[in-house]
């Protein structure tokens, strides 16, 4: 379904974002795409839209040779692939639905057909309440299920999920990991990037890890034991509602804030020397995935 051949990419910078990279992905696989920030996962995704050519190598998905696709075809190329972006990019000014209608109407889909077909997707994902609220009104999780709802409403063959748990807490992160393993259940190729090496550890998918812009390991996962694990899921303490919304907010002002913290550093070093520590913790995602790898 997905073939990567001897692909890179070098930007006009002269700096290479991915080198010589050879990789397949079959249909109705879920794939981890890992690595540190600038590993190149994110470029890989680009690629597989069309958003940037590589600079040598092809890429194929499907039957679409993406280098030699001609313009006119490119979006016929995009409505079997759906995107959950890392920056989510909901338009702040329109509601979950008219965000979750937009893909369809662009496809040239029927208002009242589209209307139906983003509540269809709005309900399965459990938000179809919130369709009339605006995206600053929802918790974070809220938001990440209006944005794979958005991602799926052209029913795509492929799932492109870039950081799709970056700013959630473990619990809210762990129900958008089982949402998009529900996906792939359903016969959709999963691809999702992320640095949570948790999430990685605790589901048996396929592993492709990238560093300095080269496929470094792909393989299989680190094995769970399936009944432990749901018996854990159980004796969880249950997590209310609105407790659940609240840690949402929780992190996301906390991502705001180390946001903020990093503008004002620059004249203040007691705080840039705090953010170069954050940072260097940072740099431990690479041995983390290492160890969920063996």
């Amino acid at each position: 379904m997905i073939s990567l051949e001897n692909v890179s990419k070098k930007f006009g910078t002269g700096v290479f974002a991915i080198s010589d990279i050879s990789l397949t992905v079959e249909r109705g696989e879920f794939v981890f795409l890992v690595g540190p920030t600038g590993s190149g996962k994110t470029t890989i995704f680009r690629l597989l839209i069309r958003e940037i050519i590589p600079t040598q190598g092809s890429v194929v998905v499907n039957s679409f040779d993406v280098i030699k696709l001609p313009n006119k075809k490119v979006p016929d190329l995009r409505k079997m692939i759906g995107v959950i972006f890392q920056d989510l990019k909901l338009l702040h000014d329109r509601t979950i639905i008219e965000n979750t209608i937009l893909p369809l109407e662009v496809s040239g889909v029927k208002r009242k057909e589209a209307a139906a077909r983003a509540e269809e997707v709005l309900s399965q994902l459990g938000i179809l309440e919130h369709k009339d609220k605006f995206p600053v009104q929802l918790s974070g999780g809220e938001i990440q299920r209006a944005a794979i709802a958005r991602a799926l409403t052209l029913s795509p063959q492929i799932l492109l999920a870039d950081e799709p748990t970056g700013n959630l807490d473990d619990e809210t992160s762990w129900e958008i990991v089982k949402l998009l393993s529900d996906i792939n259940e359903k016969g959709t190729t999963v691809i999702m990037a992320t640095h949570n090496a948790d999430i990685v550890k605790r589901l048996n998918k396929r592993i492709i890890e990238l560093k300095a812009g080269t496929v470094v390991n792909d393989r299989k996962g680190h094995k769970v034991n399936h009944k432990s694990s749901e018996k854990d899921e159980k004796e969880k303490p249950a997590v209310t509602e609105e407790s659940r919304k609240s840690t949402e907010t929780s992190s996301f002002a906390k991502a705001s804030a180390d946001k903020q913290n990093r503008e004002q550093s620059e004249t203040d070093p007691k705080k840039e020397e705090h953010l170069r520590e954050k940072d260097k913790k940072a740099e431990d995602i690479t041995s983390d995935f290492e160890e969920a790898l063996k």
